[in-house]
């Protein structure tokens, strides 16, 4: 139990007496009330719908301050971990809390590509969906079926299981991910090389085939390097709370990323980036750019302008500072600034950052109007944006999973709720039911 030198009276005009709850410090933000004697002492149940003034737990691995538009991993600044490091420096701050040394470093990737081979009967998976299965459907079941393979690493008791189902996942990921694409296209699987990097590997397994290997553009994987930092987690969202949700029960580490997985499908939540892309088109040219802007601000026909404004981020997403300038590198070194579909994209940004009507109201463009360019750009299809989302927040997921088991006040998550229903009654006959 924390220990608080700080306390808030909550008086009732019931008559019910009133309560003293304890209040923790926050190092950064808001600080917390605990309301857990508001049940039993009061006999009251608070009310949040949609979690948005309850903390669910105390972590150290991410803050937020959405009004300065600020993200932090581990204490360290996204723009400063997006420009100095690499995605293996962001997985190992996650898991193990500070950035690594060359030399721990050196053993982290070492033991992280040797991870990323799949079980061999795993492709045999792949043969029961229909080759137009959605990618995130295909990978909510494989990731869920990987502790069928890798049951030895799965008791969450032995912190030694945990270490290594952590670093098992995030390094089976990419791989399960492009084995997903080239089912759908109906191409061999491409297997992973431990000389490359992980964003390398990634492209070769996405892109190369038998007949021509894949020659990876150095621009192109450290774009897809950044967009992996970027997304690699985000704080208490929908898809981290439904992992520490399976989590409290109990449930391995692969069922809690499969759950993870399938809640970040949601389209409020991780197809975001795909619906952006679906406006681009249905825009399609520069010149009719004008009439759909204007047509947002009359809200004509129900418009909307995806990839712009963000729930948590009520100022510049910082994120999107970072995605802005990679889209415009990789649309430089691929020679697309051209393109029709980037065209668009480059004519709404400018209205965005210039027209007093979306500058007033903070709605600015945000990290998936630009990833979802440039995962376009590199040449991934729009219906694999969220898989390649769920690869990066991989990491995030399982480093929360982490903290959330070694927590000694971790317990099995049981929301209450407010029951408005009908109150006691007695079942009539059918007889008397007509």
């Amino acid at each position: 139990m924390k220990n608080s030198d700080t306390k808030v009276t909550l008086t009732f005009s019931d008559g019910t007496p009133s309560l003293d709850l304890p209040v923790y410090k926050a190092s950064i933000g808001p600080d917390a009330i605990d309301i857990r004697p508001l049940y039993t002492t009061a006999g009251k149940l608070s009310y949040d719908p949609g979690f948005m003034s309850t903390a669910s737990c105390d972590s150290s691995i991410t803050y937020i301050d959405g009004e300065k538009g600020i993200l932090l991993y581990r204490g360290y600044p996204i723009e400063q971990l997006a420009v100095k490091g690499d995605f293996m420096d962001t997985c190992y701050l996650l898991l193990k809390g500070e950035l690594p040394t060359a030399a721990q470093k050196d053993v982290f990737v070492n033991a992280f590509k040797h991870q990323t081979m799949l079980h061999e009967q795993m492709q045999f998976f792949f043969r029961g969906f229909r080759r137009d299965a959605h990618p995130m459907a295909v990978l909510v079941a494989t990731v869920g079926a990987l502790s069928a393979f890798y049951h030895e690493s799965i008791d969450i008791s032995d912190p030694d299981h945990r270490e290594e189902s952590a670093l098992s996942i995030i390094a089976k990921m990419p791989t399960l991910v492009a084995m997903a694409y080239k089912y759908s296209i109906g191409q061999p699987f491409v297997y992973p090389r431990n000389e490359l990097s992980y964003s390398e590997n990634f492209l070769r397994m996405m892109f190369a085939t038998p007949a021509e290997d894949y020659k990876v553009n150095p621009v192109l994987a450290r774009a897809l390097d950044r967009i992996m930092i970027l997304h690699a987690d985000h704080e208490q969202n929908a898809s981290t709370s439904t992992v520490r949700l399976a989590g409290s029960s109990g449930a391995n580490p692969f069922a809690c990323i499969a759950a993870g997985i399938a809640s970040l499908w949601g389209p409020l939540h991780g197809g975001a980036n795909e619906a952006t892309l679906t406006m681009l088109r249905q825009i399609g040219t520069v010149d009719k750019v004008p009439e759909f802007i204007q047509n947002v601000k009359n809200r004509t026909g129900g418009v909307r302008l995806m990839g712009f404004g963000h729930r948590v981020y009520k100022n510049f997403d910082p994120r999107a500072i970072l995605m802005r300038e990679t889209c415009h590198e990789v649309l430089g070194e691929l020679g697309l600034k051209d393109n029709p579909l980037f065209k668009v994209a480059l004519e709404i940004e400018k209205y965005a950052l210039e027209d007093d009507y979306f500058v007033s109201r903070k709605l600015y463009p945000n990290v998936d109007y630009y990833s979802g360019i440039v995962q376009s750009a590199l040449g991934i299809p729009t219906s694999l944006f969220t898989g390649i989302f769920a690869m990066a927040r991989t990491a995030g997921w399982i480093a929360q999973w982490k903290e959330m088991i070694a927590d000694p006040e971790h317990r099995i998550a049981r929301p209450r709720q407010l029951y408005t229903g009908a109150t006691t009654r007695d079942v009539p006959s059918i007889e008397e039911r007509g």
